[in-house]
């Protein structure tokens, strides 16, 4: 089994609040011999993703906060309330020289990177003139004002920043969850009215059919009583389920070895229960449910065991959860499709959204078709005009010939004959001499002959 691991004990309090993966792991082996593997001391190990869009950042900040002893040392002390409240984030004050440079450098990285997303962004959309300062406000992790050092002040709306994204994290999730199904059953509902009456009762028919043979499935144990972790010491871990003992079973699902049980820990104790209702084989069986489902018996225990609420269950909550009444005797756990996911207002809300939205691309695309056609005339035009001219330049090329001109060369010009390049046929025309000049004081015979008869 993979194995799932935070950052080192003396973080821990900040790992509750920066870093929490919502992804469950299988349980897939058997749990002795994971924790006979044991955790190697000083071993550095990777932290789940956080899900969120600045999750390198948050990752590269703790890991170089680690490295203090003085910061170390106080975060041993801090409590969640001071975490939260910005209280230990005025000790980066005092910090050595070299982390507070190493943070300089990761800061500038990433606003650059945050630069960087900005630009191809708008680009995409072929906008000129970014104000990447104001567009770095809506990034709320850092202090966009001073991009250069990393301040107390950074470290402060990093912490409220993760702390309040991952706290609004599984509530979107939820959300997203019930845009699918309603989008599965708006996908249907449209299926259906393409059909005839026969084909539309046939597949109605197998809708129900399908549901019937998803819902009959094994009792599944309310998530976090005795006998769901009873049934995960049997099954998963391989053990005698009447030697079930909670600090014992606290202890081999405690994977990381960090004396706590984290949300994916918590999560990875629902496998057996899941597989009772979800076979990815099976058509009927949604893995999307399947997930939703895990989230939602997360949250239940969470909400009956995690005392302080810092997402953590420790070995004391754990025990002291194992002797209350509903550990022993809990109500029956509903499975999503025993639950009312949504109601028929909602669908048809959702559906006018659907419905606006559709109207909208339509318009646009209607747009876009007016466009390609008045692109189209616009070049049919041109090319109407180009042949015209065309056709005009041939007529006067012709009207040319026919007056006797001497045609256009290549470039247009005129084939001219130079002097002296007469034709044959002018040659009676010329007088006698040819091209000779005449002498000083020569008069023509003929002006002579002209001068006797005209006095």
């Amino acid at each position: 089994m993979k194995q799932l691991s935070v950052l080192p004990q003396q973080c821990l309090l900040l790992v509750t609040c920066l870093l929490m993966a919502l992804e469950a792991v299988p349980i897939d082996i058997d749990k002795t011999k994971v924790k006979a593997e044991g955790h190697v001391e000083g071993e550095k190990v990777e932290n789940p993703d956080t899900g969120l869009y600045y999750d390198e950042y948050l990752r590269q900040v703790i890991d170089v906060l680690e490295t203090d002893k003085h910061f170390r040392e106080k975060l041993q002390t801090a409590d969640i309330e001071e975490i939260k409240s910005g209280k230990l984030s005025r000790e980066l004050d005092l910090v050595s020289h070299h982390v507070r440079t190493r943070l300089d450098e990761l800061k500038r990285q990433e606003v650059a990177r945050l630069r960087m997303l900005i630009k191809a962004k708008m680009d995409s959309v072929q906008d000129t003139g970014i104000d990447h300062q104001a567009l770095l406000k809506q990034f709320e992790h850092l202090n966009h004002q001073n991009p250069d050092t990393f301040e107390p002040k950074d470290l402060d709306m990093l912490i409220k920043a993760a702390t309040s994204d991952l706290e609004n994290y599984d509530k979107t999730r939820h959300e997203e969850f019930k845009k699918y199904e309603m989008m599965k059953e708006h996908e249907r509902r449209e299926y259906l009215k393409t059909l005839d009456e026969e084909k539309r009762k046939k597949e109605e028919s197998k809708f129900e059919e399908m549901k019937k043979k998803h819902g009959d499935h094994p009792k599944v144990h309310h998530p976090g009583s005795k006998d769901q972790l009873k049934e995960v010491w049997e099954e998963a871990d391989g053990l005698d389920p009447n030697e079930f003992d909670p600090k014992t079973f606290f202890k081999l699902h405690d994977v990381n070895n960090d004396g706590f049980l984290d949300e994916q820990e918590l999560e990875a104790l629902f496998t057996k229960e899941l597989e009772k209702v979800y076979d990815p084989k099976n058509e009927e069986d949604d893995m999307v449910e399947m997930e939703e489902e895990r989230l939602r018996m997360r949250e239940h225990v969470m909400n009956e065991v995690d005392i302080n609420k810092d997402r953590l269950v420790t070995l004391e909550e754990f025990l002291r959860a194992t002797e209350k009444k509903e550990f022993l005797e809990p109500d029956s756990w509903e499975t999503l499709d025993q639950q009312q996911l949504f109601t028929e207002d909602e669908l048809k809300e959702f559906e006018n959204h659907i419905s606006q939205q559709e109207d909208e691309l339509r318009k646009k695309a209607e747009e876009l078709q007016k466009q390609k056609e008045e692109l189209q005339r616009q070049h049919d035009q041109l090319q109407a005009q180009k042949q015209e001219l065309q056709q005009v330049v041939k007529q006067m090329e012709q009207k040319k010939l026919q007056q006797g001109n001497a045609p256009a060369g290549p470039g247009g010009e005129l084939k001219i004959q130079p002097p002296g390049e007469h034709k044959a046929g002018d040659a009676a025309q010329q007088p006698a001499g040819g091209d000779q000049p005449l002498p000083p004081g020569h008069v023509p015979e003929a002006a002579v002959r002209t001068e006797q008869l005209h006095p």
